[in-house]
């Protein structure tokens, strides 16, 4: 038979050695990424003609990432790449995109591997609309990509790994960081030991980003309830007011706060590809089913990386290679074998870490049942908790996708990305009902913003 036609979506670590896979293979893909440079957010490369090191830029991590950018450069002319292209919707065998000369196209496809990666998973605190307030993952953005602080005093607020790292990356670069302050109690990383010890190079980064970050003097605490990020419309963010695990309330003075608790895997192009979900009780997310190969439920599609599971960049190369295998075996064409069970071993190990990461840095799930009810939700759409309580009452929407009819949560630029499933929480608290049977928000084209003025410019499968 004719090669099969497949098109990989996101040139992250999953992206990357799925392609480097097909390529392999003799197969000629077509890789989509939204990124100017291949990398994904975790190794995210700098613009041309910056300089700072891998080491600089990546630490610990610096030798993988200049494997995965240099494996991805020497790729390029075996593979279709495209470079800053949206993939906005996928319907009929077709990825429906649009880049950066601003043409739409459809791209017609046997195989589909996504692996769209993770975006920071959000839970509001009054104040968190104050211009000055990121994201944990935009805070990074700025450092690694443009060497740019998000303030000259910066408080890091939530939970997870990444509000370490990204502090410790702070401090590194020479900004000046007022604290770091996490939801979690020191109890529940004790308690997650076990589970973290399945990744002991992991366990021991993480604890010696704690160690860096006492020894440059940085206030830190466990287990606080934030209260409010303070500020005005005019000046952006003032303070950070949070209460202690032992009662006590603090303010710390700042201009900026990076915020976060953990990430999200980016799921709207699965859900348009019509992939079945099922509710993840331990991460209280819904995700896409993929089978042990990293098949969906719909034939023709794979999934990898963190976009179908928060397990890391190292378990996304694992995986994003490990759907490329299934996929090549499912169009007829050999693979070496024991390479796959190989890789579904590896993968069991990091879900093992990944567990006790959900463990030690839980989603404060309390925080949403006492948000003010003047506290924004939604900043797309400016919804408040308040807001969205009162539709829960008056009108009895209890599910994810009503509520957001008639409130408009999750209605705005982001599509509920960030406040879909504090949201939510919001719903599930205020009805007394589970967080599941709340459901998840249906992903719709245009899964990001497009202009709707350029004529589509459909392709021929490929040779």
């Amino acid at each position: 038979m004719a090669q099969p036609s497949i098109v990989v979506v996101g040139a992250g670590p999953a992206g990357v050695r799925a392609a480097q896979t097909l390529v392999a293979a003799g197969i000629r893909p077509v890789v989509i990424d939204e990124g100017r440079r291949a990398g994904g957010q975790i190794y995210r490369r700098q613009p041309e003609g910056f300089t700072r090191s891998h080491e600089a830029l990546y630490g610990t991590e610096a030798k993988r990432a200049r494997d995965i950018h240099q494996t991805f450069d020497a790729m390029i002319p075996h593979i279709d790449y495209r470079p800053e292209t949206l993939v906005w919707h996928i319907s009929g065998g077709q990825v429906w995109t649009v880049g950066a000369d601003g043409a739409h196209r459809s791209i017609p496809y046997d195989g589909l591997i996504l692996c769209t990666g993770a975006t920071d998973r959000v839970m509001p605190v009054k104040g968190w609309n104050h211009a000055g307030t990121y994201s944990l993952g935009a805070a990074q953005i700025a450092l690694k990509a443009q060497a740019c602080a998000i303030g000259s005093k910066v408080v890091f607020l939530g939970s997870g790994p990444l509000l370490y790292l990204v502090a410790q990356q702070y401090v590194k670069a020479g900004a000046n960081v007022a604290a770091v302050l996490n939801t979690a109690p020191a109890s529940a990383r004790i308690a997650a030991l076990p589970r973290l010890a399945a990744q002991p190079g992991a366990l021991w980064n993480g604890v010696m980003l704690t160690i860096a970050l006492k020894r440059a003097g940085v206030a830190m605490h466990h287990g606080v309830t934030p209260i409010e990020i303070e500020g005005d419309a005019q000046n952006g963010v003032s303070a950070v007011a949070v209460r202690l695990a032992n009662g006590r309330e603090m303010r710390f003075d700042c201009d900026a706060v990076g915020m976060g608790h953990h990430l999200r895997p980016e799921t709207q192009l699965a859900d348009l590809a019509r992939c079945e979900f099922a509710f993840d009780p331990a991460v209280r997310q819904w995700l896409p089913v993929r089978d042990a190969d990293g098949r969906a439920s719909v034939p023709g599609v794979y999934l990898g990386g963190d976009g179908a599971r928060i397990l890391g960049a190292r378990s996304a190369e694992a995986s994003g290679t490990l759907a490329a295998l299934t996929a090549l075996g499912d169009f007829g064409l050999p693979i070496v074998a024991g390479e796959r069970q190989k890789l579904r071993r590896a993968i069991a190990g990091y879900d093992r870490f990944a567990k006790g990461l959900a463990q030690a840095f839980p989603w404060p799930v309390a925080q949403a049942a006492a948000l003010p009810g003047d506290a924004i939700v939604c900043r797309c759409e400016s919804i408040s908790a308040g807001d969205l309580r009162a539709v829960v009452n008056e009108t009895g929407a209890r599910e994810a996708n009503r509520a957001k009819a008639l409130s408009r949560v999750g209605m705005g630029r982001c599509q509920g990305r960030y406040c879909g499933l504090a949201a939510a929480e919001v719903i599930a608290a205020e009805a007394g009902m589970p967080i599941e049977t709340v459901g998840r928000l249906r992903g719709a084209a245009p899964v990001k913003p497009v202009a709707f003025c350029t004529a589509n410019e459909p392709e021929a499968p490929a040779a």
